[in-house]
């Protein structure tokens, strides 16, 4: 069965606003984050580049998180 294509679009923006709102938190912007349009059924989010700075920001506000 094929998935539905306006459930998985949904899913990945709530999935892309999610992540914004947590990056935003962390004081981190990802310029380029957004659904995947070419992979619609897939749901990918599509990250995007970053300036050094950014991803050291990212990997510094991962380590502070517990670990499950």
């Amino acid at each position: 069965m094929a998935p539905k294509k306006t459930k998985d679009i949904r899913d990945t923006q709530t999935a892309v606003e999610t992540l914004r709102a947590a990056l935003n938190s962390a004081g981190i912007v990802f310029p380029s984050l957004r659904a995947d349009p070419a992979s619609p059924a897939l749901g990918l989010v599509e990250l995007g580049r970053v300036r050094a700075d950014v991803a050291v920001h990212l990997a510094e506000a991962l380590e502070k998180e517990p670990r499950e």
